[in-house]
């Protein structure tokens, strides 16, 4: 238990009305699961205002309330504190409750439209290999040192964020690397922690139904660098037009990487081949297992934020070339096999592209590409008819089918994505709604030395469809397939 007091450390409040010296048994901000001598914070969400459960809250046994506007009743037993932000002040209270557990380790924090989850997990595996304790936060899962904690949120929210920070300091983790969704900066989730350093990969089109504007999304990026202390590094992409725009503002040490510009931390491509890359970083030519254009800028972000944090760049160089990347990022499935299958998360017109422009440089001519790939329903609706575009123009043959259709109708969203299908490319273009038997068609198609890719899901163990998450994962489907018509 805290004081109440204490708790609001930083927070900028508007108004008090009670004991604030009260001690405080848990903090929440879901009147469900309010217990007595908790403080409750109303938060205004997407969903629903938790202004509208502050009552329900007091009858659970809250003894104190954070909200922007206090409620037309006020219970004289129970202490009141307003603020102007009621999210951001969900943050710095999470923080202050677990004892700012970010303080206590270095945490560094990526963001960016693709590439986030592989720089985050080779971060943690990299700093695991140099000797590091070291906890991760990414869209696959949480790790508190070598304990698995399942993720349901790219980045959680406050309470769950500082509590698994809490555990990590515990567990003597000395380094804490995580990904940090747009999201999760413009629902201040992030608010209260201190970084030790920031990365942005990229940012192309994505997320438009939440942040209605490309330029909106740019802006949410930016407000994580924006609030970085002095004593944080900040390290970008030079290469993308955006990535000197994160740096305009902040008072953090400005850092970049690249493979085309004079940059802080520059590569260049010696070989790209479907068994890895030869990258130049640092003076020395260097074999990794990851493969692409697209990972050679995540390996560049992955040995620049390691040499800011202190490493050492050689034994950094040696450690990374032995890593493998994020499960289902350009994940190879039964390698050997007859045909070539790859499972990739790519769920965004440029990360799909990047995945195929890739593939197009390890064929030889004779082999087809046949793409699997569907769209999420409730998301950004504009990028379906670019993904099927896309793959469309990359491909030589594209099974359109679901993804996690979610609320939505699956049919309906695949119609969206055919109006990307030119007239021309319409004889390439199966639709197949059920995502297991697209998969099944797509092998059925596939010759021998053939190109499979499966988009859109990578890491995921379920289809999400009318609120339920059904088991599957696409992995496990396309090695079934292979092995059947192989035998």
């Amino acid at each position: 238990m805290r004081e109440l007091k204490d708790i609001l450390y930083k927070v900028s409040l508007t108004s008090s009305y009670g004991n604030m010296s009260g001690e405080v048994k848990g903090i929440c901000f879901d009147s469900r699961k309010v217990q007595a001598g908790f403080l409750f914070i109303a938060v205004r969400g997407t969903q629903s205002d938790g202004h509208a459960y502050i009552a329900k809250a007091i009858d659970l046994g809250a003894s104190a309330i954070v909200c922007e506007q206090l409620p037309d009743s006020i219970n004289e037993k129970i202490t009141y504190v307003t603020v102007k932000n009621s999210a951001q002040a969900l943050g710095i209270i999470a923080s202050n409750y677990y004892g700012n557990p970010s303080e206590k380790v270095k945490l560094t924090g990526v963001t960016g439209t693709n590439g986030k989850t592989t720089v985050a997990t080779l971060l943690y595996k990299l700093f695991t290999a140099l000797g590091h304790p070291s906890g991760l936060l990414s869209t696959v899962e949480n790790k508190v040192v070598k304990e698995v904690v399942p993720s349901t949120h790219t980045t959680p929210d406050p309470i769950q964020l500082n509590e698994l920070l809490e555990r990590m300091v515990k567990a003597g983790c000395t380094h804490v690397f995580m990904e940090v969704s747009s999201h999760a900066v413009d629902q201040e989730r992030i608010a209260g922690l201190k970084f030790a350093g920031a990365l942005f990969t990229n940012i192309t089109h994505d997320h438009l139904d939440y942040h209605k504007t490309f330029e909106n999304y740019i802006k949410a990026k930016k407000k994580y660098f924006d609030d970085l202390s002095s004593d944080a590094f900040a390290l970008v992409n030079a290469d993308d037009k955006r990535g000197m725009v994160m740096l305009q503002n902040t008072k953090a040490s400005k850092y970049s990487f690249g493979l085309k510009k004079m940059t802080d931390f520059k590569g260049k491509i010696i070989t790209n081949s479907i068994e890895g890359l030869e990258l130049e970083i640092g003076g020395k030519n260097v074999w990794f297992r990851l493969i692409g254009d697209f990972n050679a800028y995540n390996l560049l972000a992955v040995y620049g934020a390691a040499v800011l944090l202190g490493e050492e760049s050689d034994e950094v160089l040696t450690k990374l070339s032995s890593l493998e990347g994020a499960v289902g990022r350009f994940e190879l499935v039964m390698p050997g096999s007859k045909v070539t299958a790859i499972v990739d998360y790519a769920h965004t017109p440029d990360a799909l592209k990047n995945v195929l422009e890739t593939i197009a440089q390890f064929r030889t001519g004779a082999e087809q590409v046949i793409t699997v790939v569907g769209c999420g329903g409730n998301r950004d609706k504009t990028k379906r008819p670019l993904m099927a575009s896309i793959a469309c123009r990359l491909s030589d043959k594209v099974v359109l089918t679901s993804d996690n259709p979610r609320d939505e109708d699956a049919m309906e969203i695949i119609r969206e994505m055919q109006a990307g299908v030119m007239p021309t490319e319409v004889r390439k273009t199966l639709v197949m709604a059920d995502r297991e038997e697209a998969i099944k068609t797509a092998c059925m198609m596939a010759k021998e030395h053939d190109i499979i890719l499966i988009a859109g899901k990578g890491h995921e163990t379920y289809q999400e469809i009318k609120g339920i998450k059904y088991p599957f994962d696409d992995r496990e489907v396309v090695e079934r397939m292979l092995k059947l018509f192989e035998n």
